[in-house]
């Protein structure tokens, strides 16, 4: 509950002024006397009442009176709860909060009227001096509520309905009563651990191309002289596109930087529409480290903020001593300065899910201690010491804060500090808020795993410490199992089903697990293929999503493992059918991520030569089975030493090394048309309905589109996406064998009746028509409807047709009937052969042939139809004259 601050100043003065008035009535009583106990007020609210069995009901609780301080509240309030059968149950202890309240839930499970009392037990609590000037504690009196009658029905009452997902193209922002739209919103704020990126449930089933834009570098083919040559792509220690993340539905990608003297420049894009919204160069030329949306919830204020943070300094662990950083926060909106954090301390980063806030686990094992450091809370501490609950902006933004200052507020930043064993050996490995953190250490001839607690009130207790003895081969073979450069542990999981630190070992091409649940060995899979083990850590992929390990890289082999027993479920070739790609018969994948049940890998190389191989894929599976949900070969080829491709809002976002521009991928929009004859139709013919479904996604705005289809472009079918986008965005030749998409026609008949008119699929020009006799006379309401696919949300549109009565049928003589009419108007004359007598002497007078030839016939046909003609023209004439 809130408290607003203007009313409680009113409040205390008037208390103050009451007070007063009592001790000049009372005869002057002992000011301590005045002070020393006061009457309460207790309240109990039920809503909603009335309310369906089993469901939820809010109980308002507490007394009229508040407190001064946030951290202050009532104690040990109880509900009282009568059923309709007599039965009598109690809720609570219930605390309060300053404001005197609180909220408490209950769940009725019969039918009828239940009776609810609540009762404020006494109690004495220390008051600050200038509310009660004269009392250092006060005696608050017991009290009890009104009796509060909840009626409770058979019949479940109507809660707000909610909303459904997006069924058409959507951007930022989004309106925040469509609570349910956080299932395909999501951000990137930092690479997540195993590349899981849930709250993306419409990842890209199909590579269709929102938008793309050109880095601030030249790209592509160089052209002419340099025959195949290609722009530099940024890979061998010049990685581009290397920063990336993802806030609030905009892109923060870098270029430049690739030497000292050259400025790293942000760009700032509109995920969902391409648009550039600033560009700026942060300070000292630094990069982005990583991003946040926080989420405050303060006793004043709630809500959530975005910030992008430059990380100056750090490090240590493998490459030196631990060594304070610099954190600098800007605002993800506007790239402008918020706040500074100093010496940051070293340690393994944590994220607490529930509104993101950033923790700090430092593990001491030589010493023995382990301490957790809350970035929010230090950074609430101004220099002054003031620690502020109510509101985040207004008391950050602006300070420059000291994490090791020596003031009561810069050390409440720390959570806790415990002791825990010495000399556990190897460094931490996984950890989790409020559960574990995991250490491990690995060499030829053993595996150590041990655990110690993070849950509240066990912090630092030893769960285990285990020791595993490795096979003699390990040593025999001089396996390389542990370092940094050479593999060692590769993923690791704290999650339900797959609880497991895993380790590559390189030349075996073998995983190893071990449970974060006991330490102990669990598991180790089959022998990959020979190539896995060319490259460093930085290249394989090891990841665990949706209880499965997922292994990819030099071979071009995906492998799934089963979390529980490392079990091969399946694995997919990444074919190269062209032998473009030297190393292999597969492609060289990189994992880009996992979401929406659904794998993401794309190909790369540590060094590749120029010319680029041709058709490198870009490759999205079904984790159920390893099936192809998409692939496009040869179209947004990956960085090894930059950056590749991430998601948010369920788009896609990456670096196309074949051309050096930014693509969006995701679900498109799409727009339909149908026409209909303007003018009226007569009942009984046919009509044909014609109409277009085109592809209305951001990037068709562009003029180089525009100018190559000045009618638009087409949508097409999911089958056929991945070669037509190369069409469309990367100027291949036009797929031969593409195919529309369907569309639905109906209709409303002038009575009101519907009528399923049929399915229409457009061409590769987006026109489609179909052919329809209405039945019925008057206006038509003509519907037609794409209900999009994989590639494009739907569209529709209607339009109207008007059809005319039928013709009256004329009486029209035939042939022989205006023949014998225009005869019979003839002057009569006594010896006129008839028109057969004519033909038939005529015949019998020409020269005789054995046959006569096809063509004579043909013309002695022609010479028939043309009498026929002249005989009907003479009826006409005849007619007229009469």
């Amino acid at each position: 509950m809130n408290i607003d601050r203007s009313k409680s100043k009113l409040s205390t003065i008037a208390l103050i002024l009451l007070l007063t008035i009592s001790a000049t009535l009372v005869a002057l009583p002992s000011a301590a006397a005045l002070a020393q106990s006061k009457e309460t007020v207790m309240y109990l609210g039920v809503m909603p009442n009335p309310v369906g069995k089993g469901q939820m009901v809010l109980l308002h609780v507490g007394i009229t009176d508040y407190l001064t301080s946030a951290e202050m509240g009532f104690e040990d309030l109880i509900i009282t709860v009568t059923d309709p059968e007599g039965g009598v149950s109690t809720l609570g202890p219930i605390r309060t909060d300053s404001t005197g309240g609180t909220g408490a839930v209950f769940t009725p499970d019969k039918v009828g009227t239940y009776k609810l009392q609540g009762h404020f037990p006494e109690q004495t609590l220390e008051i600050q001096p200038f509310m009660y000037p004269f009392a250092s504690n006060l005696t608050y009196l017991a009290s009890d509520s009104e009796i509060v009658e909840l009626v409770v029905q058979e019949e479940a009452i109507a809660y707000y309905p909610g909303h459904s997902l997006p069924d058409e193209y959507w951007t930022r922002p989004i309106n925040s009563q469509l609570r349910e739209w956080n299932k395909v919103s999501s951000n990137w704020p930092r690479d997540p651990n195993n590349l899981y990126a849930p709250y993306n449930e419409y990842a890209p089933e199909t590579a269709h191309i929102l938008w793309t834009t050109e880095m601030d570098y030249l790209g592509g083919l160089a052209g002419g002289e340099l025959e195949g040559y290609s722009y530099g792509i940024g890979d061998a220690y010049e990685g581009k596109f290397p920063s990336r993340f993802i806030l609030h539905g905009r892109l923060y990608y870098t270029t430049g930087g690739t030497s000292a003297d050259l400025p790293k420049r942000y760009y700032c894009i509109d995920l969902h529409t391409g648009e550039e919204l600033w560009s700026k160069v942060f300070l000292n030329n630094a990069s982005i480290s990583f991003g946040q949306v926080l989420y405050w919830n303060g006793i004043n204020y709630h809500g959530a903020f975005a910030y992008l943070y430059v990380s100056v300094g750090g490090g240590g662990g493998f490459w030196g001593p631990p060594m304070p950083a610099t954190w600098h926060a800007f605002d993800a909106d506007t790239g402008d300065w918020r706040f500074t954090i100093e010496n940051v301390p070293s340690g393994t980063t944590i994220i607490d899910e529930s509104n993101n806030w950033i923790y700090i686990l430092s593990v001491n094992q030589d010493k023995g201690w382990m301490a957790l450091w809350n970035a929010t809370r230090c950074c609430l501490s101004k220099a002054s010491g003031y620690t502020a609950l109510g509101s985040w902006g207004n008391s950050v933004h602006g300070q420059t804060l000291d994490a090791e200052a020596n003031t009561t507020a810069a050390q409440a930043a720390w959570e806790w500090n415990v002791t825990i064993p010495t000399g556990l050996p190897g460094s931490v490995m996984a950890a989790g808020l409020n559960d574990r953190v995991v250490g491990v250490i690995s060499s030829q001839e053993e595996v150590t795993v041990w655990g110690l607690s993070l849950e509240e009130d066990d912090e630092g207790d030893l769960l285990f410490n285990e020791t595993w003895e490795a096979p003699d081969y390990w040593a025999e073979t001089n396996l390389t199992v542990s370092g940094m450069m050479s593999g060692g542990w590769v993923a690791w999981s704290l999650k339900e089903g797959e609880q497991a630190v895993v380790l590559w070992a390189k030349e075996s091409r073998e995983h190893f697990a071990w449970s974060t649940e006991t330490g102990k060995y669990l598991w180790k899979t089959e022998t990959q293929n020979y190539m896995d083990n060319f490259m460093d850590f930085i290249t394989r992929d090891h990841n665990i999503a949706y209880g499965r390990l997922f292994s990819v890289s030099v071979s071009g082999i995906i492998y799934c493992y089963n979390m529980t027993n490392g079990e091969e479920l399946w694995r997919y070739y990444a074919d190269d059918p062209y032998q473009e790609f030297l190393f292999g018969n597969n492609w060289w994948q990189k994992m880009l991520f996992v979401t929406d049940g659904k794998l993401y890998t794309t190909h790369i190389e540590h060094s590749p030569i120029d010319p680029r191989p041709r058709g490198g894929p870009t490759i999205c599976l079904d984790i159920t089975d390893g099936s192809v949900v998409w692939r496009m070969d040869g179209g947004f080829r990956g960085t090894h030493w930059g950056g590749v491709g991430i998601i948010g809002d369920s788009i896609i976002a990456t670096y196309n090394t074949y051309d050096q521009r930014v693509y969006a991928i995701g679900k498109g929009a799409s727009t339909t048309t149908v026409t209909a004859p303007d003018m009226g139709v007569s009942l009984g013919s046919s009509v044909v309905i014609r109409g277009t479904v085109m592809d209305v996604s951001p990037g068709t705005e562009d003029t180089a589109l525009q100018i190559r289809f000045p009618n638009g472009v087409p949508a097409i079918s999911d089958e056929s996406m991945s070669e037509w986008m190369k069409y469309v965005y990367m100027q291949f030749g036009i797929p031969a064998d593409a195919t529309g998409v369907e569309v639905k026609l109906e209709a409303i008949d002038p009575n009101g009746e519907y009528a399923y008119i049929g399915t229409a699929t457009t061409d590769t020009s987006g026109n489609y028509g179909f052919t329809f006799k209405p039945d019925v006379e008057g206006k038509y309401l003509i519907m037609a409807t794409f209900y999009g696919s994989g590639g494009y949300y739907a569209s529709t549109t209607t339009t109207y047709l008007a059809v005319d009565p039928a013709p009256e049928e004329l009486d029209i003589p035939s042939a022989e009937e205006i023949a014998q009419e225009t005869i019979s108007q003839l002057p009569a004359y006594p010896d006129v052969p008839s028109a057969t007598e004519v033909a038939q002497e005529t015949i019998s007078q020409l020269p005789a042939y054995p046959e006569i030839p096809a063509y004579l016939t043909i013309d002695l046909a022609i010479i028939a139809a043309v009498a026929i003609a002249i005989i009907i023209g003479l009826y006409s004439i005849i007619k007229k004259q009469k």
